[in-house]
């Protein structure tokens, strides 16, 4: 594989075992976490989900549902992805988010494929989703990638803290594709998504026990990732801050993932991954970024 190649796989990768990590230690406090495991840093399974070891939740699912639509359509088409997260709900995933589920209750009923803004969604749903985008349109125009990013958003989320969270995280990922370090991603992406939105200023009290609030799930991986310089630092500290643990833990895998690269992921982690998952995961990276090269 091409160098990146890997760092799309990588990222993908990144997404489903902070995932299956995080969720052992979703809606804990990190006293809780420190009383039950010390230091989480092992897939292990379990949770409030009662999952089995490498398994993962919505966060992967629903990425992979996206991703699907992208192939099958060769881009992002609002009808496409909107009947793809039907599907995907259709088949009773192991965990939905209340916004998530009513943007699909919403397409079901109505059959449109943006939700009216709402200034009360401003959940991390759309974020943890974004990475089969940010695959498919490396390398477009910026107005490409900023209307794909927000057509799968706005199927279910429509709120201006939701939308300018997504395009941060699918431009972090962009930029650690390219091969860059976390001082660019910093500069670059986070500081224009704190000019835009100074809500999401993450320097000071670390960000514990993190929300679905989009504004909270992005301070802890902004914490979790720039005090850190391995994949493998940068998820266990994100996971170990505990609350919505899957989501941040997703997030922060799939942005490390493509800034480390393939070979920076403990081989651990990789074989505890559900085999079924990692397969397709690493098949959909590879297909979207030759997507990508079509441009």
């Amino acid at each position: 594989m091409t160098d990146l190649e890997q760092r799309a796989v990588a990222a993908y990768l990144g997404l489903a075992i902070g995932d299956a990590l995080g969720a052992t230690v979703e809606f804990m406090t990190p006293r809780e976490i420190v009383v039950a495991y010390g230091r989480h840093d092992h897939i292990r399974g379990g949770g409030w989900l009662h999952l089995k070891p490498g398994q993962v939740t919505d966060d992967t699912t629903m990425s992979l549902a996206l991703g699907e639509s992208i192939l099958a359509q060769g881009g992002v088409e609002a009808q496409s992805v909107a009947q793809a997260f039907d599907g995907w709900m259709r088949s009773k995933p192991v965990d939905i988010g209340n916004t998530v589920r009513r943007g699909i209750v919403e397409f079901r009923r109505t059959g449109r494929t943006e939700v009216p803004l709402n200034e009360f969604d401003g959940g991390n749903g759309a974020a943890m989703r974004v990475l089969p985008v940010a695959l498919a349109t490396f390398g477009a125009d910026p107005a490409t990638i900023r209307q794909a990013a927000l057509v799968q958003a706005r199927i279910t989320h429509h709120n201006p803290l939701s939308d300018a969270g997504t395009l941060c995280v699918n431009a972090m990922v962009q930029l650690a594709l390219s091969g860059t370090d976390r001082g660019a991603l910093r500069q670059g992406p986070v500081a224009d998504l704190l000019a835009e939105q100074p809500r999401f200023a993450y320097e000071g009290k670390p960000q514990e026990n993190p929300t679905g609030f989009i504004v909270d799930t992005l301070q802890a991986v902004f914490q979790g990732l720039f005090a850190t310089d391995s994949f493998e630092a940068c998820l266990v500290e994100v996971v170990n801050r505990g609350g919505d643990a899957d989501t941040t833990g997703a997030i922060a895998g799939m942005i490390a993932g493509a800034l480390y690269g393939l070979d920076a992921i403990p081989e651990a982690w990789r074989l505890a991954l559900d085999g079924a998952v990692s397969e397709r995961v690493v098949t959909q990276a590879r297909a979207l970024i030759a997507l990508a090269g079509q441009h």
